[in-house]
């Protein structure tokens, strides 16, 4: 069974509480044909304010991090985007 995006929204809701703003996209068709058959392929946009003065490194660590239990147990490629409220223009 593929794993469904609000999984992963649902574990980095409970990692970064609100006011956090997640979007989480299931990029599999787009990568059919390759490793992985395109199943586990997805796209983590997150706002959050634990991000603020962080590097993009940490930032990512923090989003593997939270996400751990889900990697190689249908995450199989994560993109993320993380950014700070500020950065977001002030969105959540």
């Amino acid at each position: 069974m593929a794993l469904h995006p609000d999984r992963i929204a649902d574990l980095l809701r409970q990692e970064f509480p609100p006011p956090t703003r997640i979007q989480v996209e299931d990029e599999g068709a787009l990568h059919v044909g390759h490793a992985g058959q395109g199943s586990g392929h997805f796209r983590v946009r997150i706002v959050a304010s634990f991000f603020a003065g962080q590097p993009r490194l940490a930032r990512h660590r923090m989003v593997y991090d939270a996400l751990q239990p889900l990697m190689g147990a249908g995450i199989h490629a994560l993109a993320i985007h993380a950014q700070s409220p500020a950065e977001a223009g002030g969105e959540h």
